[in-house]
């Protein structure tokens, strides 16, 4: 039986706020292999963990990140968003799978180089649209991504040739036998996001995907030991 990866989204949303230090640890509690976070940065270049450019949904105030300094974050949010040296610290011997919304090249290369300064390069990943993976790609030669592709058209190959991607990451309603077969002909691995219902992730793993990425790892977790049970 082929390896899944089952993968975090933000940690463990549905139990604990996302992209907290307490979220990361339930979803690594739970079994997931890896976690999925968002990294944007603060005024004053500071990589933490937050998906929105603003802290509106999560922590009902209406400050777009860009404007304040870490410290300021720190003090709206009672500590509760994490930088990225404490997210690597508290998943220590883990995988990351870093997502970087709305990433420029200077954030970019802060955060791969926070990355490289702690190093978590061996068990860190990126992924993103074609024109970020591009600027990490420029940042870290060695760097493992997982381009994230929103159409059923396959990626051209000078794309694929400049990121040289691991995996393509796809909408999961678009994974289907067909085209997890022509990725693994090009190369590529493929991952999935974010099905939350087993009915999905049983889908999924029948047409051959090899990692999911979802808001319940432990569902995830189920369906993969009752398909080796059986």
């Amino acid at each position: 039986m082929r390896t899944v990866t089952a993968v975090a989204h933000r940690g463990d949303p549905y139990r604990v706020r996302e992209n907290t230090l307490p979220s990361l640890r339930s979803a690594l509690e739970r079994g997931a292999d890896a976690v999925e976070i968002d990294v944007r940065l603060t005024r004053d270049g500071v990589p933490v963990l937050l998906h929105d450019s603003t802290l509106n949904r999560l922590w009902e105030h209406d400050r777009p990140l860009s404007a304040l300094s870490a410290d300021e974050v720190r003090g709206l949010t009672a500590g509760g968003v994490p930088t990225l040296v404490d997210a690597l610290a508290h998943t220590a011997g883990s995988r990351v799978m870093v997502d970087l919304p709305g990433a420029d090249a200077t954030a970019v290369r802060t955060v791969v180089g926070v990355i490289r300064e702690c190093g978590a390069e061996e068990r860190a990943y990126y992924c993103a649209g074609a024109a970020t993976m591009l600027k990490v790609r420029a940042a870290d030669p060695a760097a493992e991504i997982a381009l994230t592709w929103t159409s059923l058209a396959p990626p051209r190959r000078p794309l694929l040739d400049a990121v040289r991607p691991r995996w393509l990451n796809y909408r999961f309603p678009l994974v289907s036998r067909e085209l997890a077969a022509r990725v693994h002909r090009d190369g590529c691995l493929v991952s999935a996001w974010t099905p939350d219902t087993r009915r999905s992730m049983r889908r999924l793993l029948d047409a051959g995907a090899d990692s999911i990425t979802t808001n319940r790892v432990d569902m995830l977790m189920d369906v993969l030991t009752a398909l080796r049970d059986t």
